[in-house]
């Protein structure tokens, strides 16, 4: 008899960072997640596909657009350790550039849905202007020497600057 995915148990407290809400993920949820970086999770129950987010302290935390939160809230979610990762959406400046590159279509189809996510990261992980156009010419330089990650990338730090500082959610 197939036993199927192993559920796991989530569970956490909405929080609101600015005007972000996020659910941080308590110590023992996060410990039963396979990775202290990125896991994409599908929820049970629903065809959503959900990329749950390290805070940068051994922790994790999703993103409030995918769920129907509200601050304060406790929530539990069962979920599975995703077959497959779903496709990142692009920020305009890495998608203009790529869409620049022909020479790079095929390269770039090429990489797994997880290593396109960790490009857009990268690149996304910075509130320089200046910085981040640099990460952009550097992408696609990288990509063109055959590069299909970006390098040194600490998969472990949270990186969106809309709610971290210095790779560490916002307390």
């Amino acid at each position: 008899m197939s036993k199927g995915p192993k559920i796991v148990e989530l569970t956490g407290i909405v929080d609101q960072i600015g005007d972000r809400l996020i659910l941080r993920l308590d110590e023992e949820s996060s410990k039963s997640l396979p990775s202290r970086g990125q896991v994409a999770v599908q929820l049970i129950n629903s065809p959503e596909t959900v990329v749950v987010e390290p805070d940068g302290r051994r922790g994790h935390w999703i993103p409030g657009e995918v769920l129907d939160l509200h601050p304060g809230q406790k929530v539990s979610l069962s979920v599975t350790i995703a077959e497959f990762w779903p496709e990142v959406k692009l920020p305009q400046d890495l998608a203009g550039a790529l869409a620049e590159a022909d020479d790079l279509h095929e390269t770039w189809l090429g990489l797994t849905p997880m290593a396109r996510w960790e490009w857009a990261r990268w690149v996304k992980s910075t509130q320089s202007p200046t910085t981040r156009e640099r990460r952009v010419q550097v992408s696609i330089s990288k990509l063109r020497d055959g590069k299909r990650r970006p390098c040194c990338f600490d998969l472990s730090s949270c990186t969106d600057p809309e709610v971290a500082k210095s790779g560490k959610l916002i307390q």
